[in-house]
C-alpha cells in the first residue's frame, strides 16, 4: 500500500517489521515489542536515520543494513539477540517540563 491511515495493527500481527529509519517508526515498532530490522537510505544529507539505526543498534534493540545488504542481513539475522526496548515514562518527561517551564 501506498498510504495507509495507521499501522498499528499491522505492526500488532507483525512478526518482523522492516522499516526505514524514521524515529516514529523505529520508535512505534520498538514499543510494539516487535523485531525491527531499520533499512537506512545512504542518500540523505546529515544522514540523522543513519545515526538513530547505529544508537539503536549498540543498543541491541534493532539490526540495520541498507538495501543492498538486505538480503544478506535478513539471511544471517538472529533476532534472539535484541534486546527488548524499554516503556516510555512520559510523566517523567512532564513533571521535567513542568519544572523547567516554572509550575512546579
Amino acid at each position: 500500500f501506498r498510504f495507509k491511515d495507521s499501522l498499528a495493527e499491522d505492526l500488532r500481527r507483525a512478526d518482523l517489521v522492516i522499516s526505514h529509519a524514521g524515529a516514529g517508526s523505529c520508535l512505534e515498532t520498538l514499543e510494539e515489542g516487535k523485531p525491527l530490522i531499520v533499512v537506512i537510505n545512504e542518500k540523505l544529507m546529515n544522514n540523522h536515520q543513519l545515526e538513530l539505526a547505529k544508537q539503536l543498534h549498540r543498543d541491541g534493540h534493532v539490526l540495520y543494513c541498507n538495501c543492498s545488504t538486505l538480503v544478506e542481513t535478513l539471511q544471517s539475522m538472529d533476532l534472539s539477540t535484541l534486546k527488548p526496548f524499554p516503556p516510555g515514562q512520559p510523566e517523567k518527561f512532564a513533571l521535567f517540563l513542568d519544572k523547567a517551564v516554572g509550575f512546579k
